[in-house]
């Protein structure tokens, strides 16, 4: 039996007699040792092997590794579906490129079980064309700067505080959040830097159920005036209107709520307009811009000028 096969039997020994973990916690108490989790004495094992190392090597630093525990009723088993691979992997990945504002790549070194652990690593950066070695390298990597961020966002979300401040992270992070919730599993996410030291934090339904919360929208309407060039006329009722003459001028896409209203104007492509229109906006609790529409309310009392430079 391996250890953590072993760790996981003597676990659900203690849930299953209540005598045998009064017997267990009474004897931990008298060798004064608490009742860790396996990512703790994980941790102290790394932070002594590199204590251990910089005796001699005062630069040495440890292998970064990310651990990513999936828990829910199917995973007792320490294996990984595909279908939660295909929906997690990818996507944890993109999260912690957004979090550390460059792209990381991670490789799956390892499934474990308690529940299902998934064991990976970033990518090696080869050594340059002069030959500097790990020595020369950055204290924090990109993916430690990644990981940090996102551990602190996990946690204000557990705890429901507020998260605006990582609202460029947002997009990724539900996308994770809607994998989890789809085949019913929770994600705890571990991560040990190369200087001994951890991080780590959960995502579950409670943070999924915030998440949901934040990403509801309201409405936020305001009119104003668009003016330029019909560039495009759908029957539907639909017109490309184009602010300017130079190639990258604003381009706005204006509904009509009736389209025989459209076909009444007998616009022409080329037509110089002036709409009055409502900019519908749907903001999140974010802040966030989740669609935007234009939609026709009648023409503007003047016609200004198309700007004709760039």
């Amino acid at each position: 039996m391996t250890g953590d096969s072993w760790r996981e039997h003597r676990r659900a020994l203690l849930r299953d007699d209540p005598a045998e973990a009064e017997r267990s916690a009474r004897l931990l108490d008298q060798l004064g040792t608490e009742d860790r989790d396996d990512e703790e004495i994980e941790a102290e094992h790394r932070a002594s092997r590199l204590a251990a190392a910089r005796e001699y090597a005062p630069h040495a630093r440890l292998d970064e590794e990310l651990q990513l525990r999936l828990t829910g009723p199917d995973t007792d088993g320490g294996a990984l579906r595909f279908q939660w691979g295909d929906a997690l992997l990818q996507p944890v990945e993109h999260m912690v490129s957004v979090a550390a504002g460059t792209p990381v790549q991670l490789e799956l070194t390892g499934i474990s079980v308690g529940s299902t652990v998934v064991h990976a690593r970033p990518v090696a950066i080869p050594t340059d064309a002069t030959g500097s070695d790990t020595l020369d390298a950055p204290t924090t990597s990109a993916a430690s700067t990644g990981l940090g961020t996102l551990t602190t966002l996990l946690d204000a979300l557990e705890s429901e505080r507020d998260v605006r401040e990582w609202a460029r992270l947002f997009d990724a992070v539900e996308s994770v959040s809607r994998a989890l919730s789809r085949y019913a599993l929770d994600l705890g996410v571990t991560w040990y830097d190369a200087d001994g030291r951890m991080r780590r934090a959960r995502l579950t339904e409670r943070g999924r159920s915030y998440v949901r919360r934040l990403r509801e929208t309201n409405d936020r309407d305001q009119e104003i005036i668009i003016s330029g060039r019909i560039t495009e006329l759908r029957e539907s009722g639909l017109v490309k209107v184009k602010t300017g003459t130079a190639k990258n001028a604003p381009a706005y896409d204006v509904r009509f709520e009736e389209p025989e209203e459209l076909l009444r104007m007998r616009p022409g492509l080329g037509d110089n307009v002036h709409f009055r229109v409502r900019f519908r906006q749907q903001l999140d609790s974010m802040g966030i811009a989740r669609s935007t529409e234009y939609t026709y309310l009648g023409p503007a009392a003047e016609q200004t000028s198309l700007p004709l430079g760039p």
